[in-house]
């Protein structure tokens, strides 16, 4: 069964890793999806792979930061599509690395605006639609950072803390237009990224990429680094009807991570 059948689906932040697999994840359910990212030349090839024919996928240039852009995304959607069921919020701000000692907070304000401001512009252009058609599902995309602080991201652990408080308060002033509003937290994903990490500490550690990859599995009972594509599914699951009936919940996807 298709649980996203005839649905349309907006994903923010779409780039080579996360964005893209939920996007696949959503078209391969059913859905339809309209991509938003700042590089055009991700979008361009993202939309190529995912739907050569382009009848099920749109995209535009959005910079979350912008509401106007984050309207203009909303409502080409449904110009496109003719409806918009869900959002998620897979676009952020996750370059930044180390505490506040020292801090330039200048650019820990890029990071707050980024990831708690411009998401929320992104709900807030969206949420009209949804209550025309009397409901609809948004995602948020969380980081277990925000919960165990193994390195020094500080500002965007507290970035994603404030949108998990903030989902919580969305779900109760949405609920009685039957939005829905969960958020998906994961830990290490194997995507793009991660794999620089493992390769870096091969290279940095003079260690086999099966050392390197078990730094990181160590505190995961089930023992394997979960894909950008695993998180995607628990994306799918709450964009679906299946999750008609959840709303304001966390879901971790981390392979049984927690501290010890």
């Amino acid at each position: 069964m298709l649980v996203l059948d005839g649905k349309v689906v907006v994903v923010s932040g779409v780039g080579p890793g996360l964005g893209r697999e939920i996007a696949a994840a959503a078209i391969r359910d059913g859905a339809s999806v309209m991509l938003g990212a700042r590089r055009e030349e991700n979008l361009r090839a993202a939309a190529l792979e995912l739907d050569p024919g382009g009848d099920r996928v749109g995209w535009r240039k959005t910079d979350i930061t912008d509401a106007g852009q984050c309207q203009a995304l909303a409502d080409a959607a449904v110009e496109q599509f003719g409806r918009l069921d869900a959002l998620v919020n897979c676009a952020a701000y996750d370059s930044l690395l180390g505490g506040l000692d020292g801090a330039d907070l200048e650019q820990w304000r890029q990071v707050l605006d980024t990831n708690v401001i411009g998401t929320m512009q992104m709900c807030a252009a969206v949420i009209p639609h949804m209550k025309e058609r009397g409901g609809g599902s948004i995602v948020m995309i969380g980081s277990q950072s925000s919960y165990w602080p193994q390195f020094l991201q500080t500002a965007y652990a507290a970035s994603k803390g404030a949108l998990t408080s903030a989902m919580y308060y969305l779900a109760k002033e949405f609920g009685p237009h039957k939005i829905r509003v969960n958020t998906v937290v994961p830990t290490w994903m194997w995507g793009p990224p991660v794999e620089g990490y493992i390769g870096y500490l091969v290279k940095s550690q003079g260690i086999s990429e099966e050392d390197a990859i078990g730094t990181i599995t160590k505190n995961m009972p089930l023992g394997e680094i979960p894909s950008d594509g695993d998180v995607a599914e628990a994306v799918v699951f709450f964009a679906s009807d299946r999750a008609r009936m959840i709303t304001g919940q966390a879901l971790m996807v981390n392979a049984g991570e927690f501290p010890h």
